[in-house]
């Protein structure tokens, strides 16, 4: 299916690995223009010189997405090698790692949190959707998590940031909608990568369950279940989670905002 993202131009934050590096790739197998964007410029400049390896366009930029000056840098530096954005991705954030407790959480790593998961998207969008708005057609797609709509006993700065950021979605959306902008999240459940399969190798093989080197598909099969109930019996995989961002960033979802897609495998309990 042609997805009509030729020409585009797409800036996926926190694109120089895991989920924003798939984002990226699949975008650019789309004939879209890619800005790969991270913190390190040798990760971003190899994701970006494999595109044009591959036959696609990317340029990199980098920034801190903590800092006003860093994020109006990047986009100027974006602007420039492109010209006007026609998508963007807010794909940077994540946890921090914290790993404090209710009895030890402090307000600061909420704060710092709050900054690098939703503060980041709002400096990067808001810088955006004016153009958007102009030319009146652009996307705006935030990469939320399941954690804001079932969050576990730990990290619940991660899972706040996150429901924020549906909030911040669903508003956003409401009020670009006239200007044909469109603005959606993507939830994704337990989705495959180096530490996840590392988690399940050592549970599988501390438990008796499998050999710490046994194939991929006897590990999940018997970790899974210790780590969630998916009711398709897999973890995602990070071309699934582009997929269907890229569908999300094309013409031929116009008529979707303001939704929070989940790309969970039935994880979620509800609609």
């Amino acid at each position: 299916m042609d997805l009509k993202l030729a020409g585009k131009k797409a800036l996926v934050t926190g694109s120089s690995k895991g989920i924003g590096e798939a984002i990226a790739r699949k975008l650019a197998l789309e004939h879209a223009i890619l800005i790969v964007h991270g913190r390190d410029r040798v990760l971003a400049a190899t994701v970006a010189d494999d595109i044009i390896a591959n036959g696609g366009r990317a340029y990199v930029v980098t920034g801190d997405l903590t800092h006003d000056d860093e994020v109006q840098r990047l986009v100027n530096d974006a602007e420039a090698f492109a010209g006007p954005i026609d998508i963007v991705v807010n794909n940077a954030g994540g946890s921090g790692g914290s790993t404090e407790s209710w009895a030890d959480s402090r307000p600061e790593s909420w704060t710092a949190a709050y900054d690098r998961n939703v503060l980041a998207a709002l400096r990067v969008s808001t810088r955006l959707l004016p153009k958007m708005q102009q030319a009146r057609w652009g996307r705006v797609i935030n990469i939320s998590s399941l954690a804001a709509m079932m969050p576990p006993a730990s990290r619940a700065d991660y899972s706040a940031c996150k429901a924020a950021l549906n909030a911040m979605t669903a508003s956003m959306a409401k009020a670009v909608a006239s200007d044909g902008v469109t603005v959606n999240a993507v939830s994704p459940g337990t989705t495959h990568s180096p530490a996840l399969e590392g988690a399940f190798r050592q549970v599988a093989a501390e438990r008796g369950l499998a050999n710490m080197d046994a194939p991929w598909a006897e590990i999940e099969r018997v970790a899974l279940p210790i780590f969630a109930q998916v009711p398709l019996g897999r973890v995602g995989r990070l071309e699934e989670i582009a997929d269907a961002i890229a569908f999300l960033a094309s013409p031929l979802a116009g008529y979707i905002t303001g939704v929070n897609l989940r790309v969970d495998g039935g994880l979620s309990p509800s609609l």
